[in-house]
């Protein structure tokens, strides 16, 4: 018999390694890039929804305070100069004057403590037109807001909040003088413009209607 001649074994050519290799790195960066991907994606769906969260809980409180403005019959109720809506709404303590403003691109809400007495009232309306935006109860609500306008339903239809509404009866200053004053709308149009970066494309509409009022004695 003839004796088998012993097989030589045979391993991978350097070439082969290397092809391996850059096969191997080349599935692994398209594994990295997939990974990566859905982590962005989850990161953008995340900051989007707590803007969303964020618009719904601002809307809200702008809701709620012209849902309790009250006429003091001292200062205006409700007075917009195309960049500051000041109220005045009821609270637990008092008549609380709050200012909404839009400065830069951050709309702003500014609230006064709860005012029990005339004096104290009309001071408040008087700081509340000397506002710079960095005192201590201003607070940034929204950035990402580019424009803002308001709108009075008045009689059959919307005007523009900064046009002259209807007289009411005259109220009283802290010296017992006559002032004038107007009725208040019986709904608010609010419009937002927003910019990039901002919870909503576009514009936002809301609209408010206020119930009836009566003049705090």
């Amino acid at each position: 018999m003839r004796p088998v001649p012993a097989t030589t074994p045979r391993g991978f050519t350097l070439v082969e390694v290397l092809v391996a290799l850059l096969i191997m790195a080349v599935i692994a960066a398209m594994a990295w890039q997939g990974v990566d991907g859905m982590v962005r994606s989850r990161d953008i769906s995340a900051a989007r929804l707590e803007q969303q969260l964020r618009l719904q809980s601002v809307i809200a409180q702008w809701e709620a305070d012209l849902d309790q403005v009250q006429d003091s019959g001292i200062v205006p109720a409700l007075q917009f100069d195309g960049a500051n809506l000041r109220m005045t709404r009821r609270n637990a303590g008092g008549l609380q004057l709050v200012v909404w403003s839009l400065r830069g691109e951050s709309w702003t809400r500014w609230t006064a403590p709860p005012a029990t007495h005339v004096v104290a009232l009309q001071e408040q309306w008087m700081r509340s037109q000397q506002l710079l935006g960095n005192e201590p109860e201003q607070l940034k609500v929204m950035t990402g807001v580019s424009g803002w306008q308001l709108y009075f339903w008045r009689g059959n239809g919307w005007s523009n909040a900064q046009s002259t509404g209807d007289v009411a009866a005259p109220g009283r200053d802290a010296s017992g003088s006559p002032i004038l004053r107007q009725l208040l709308p019986e709904g608010v149009r609010l419009v937002l413009t927003f910019g990039e970066g901002a919870p909503v494309i576009g514009t936002l509409t809301r609209d408010l209607r206020l119930g009836p009022q009566s003049v705090t004695p």
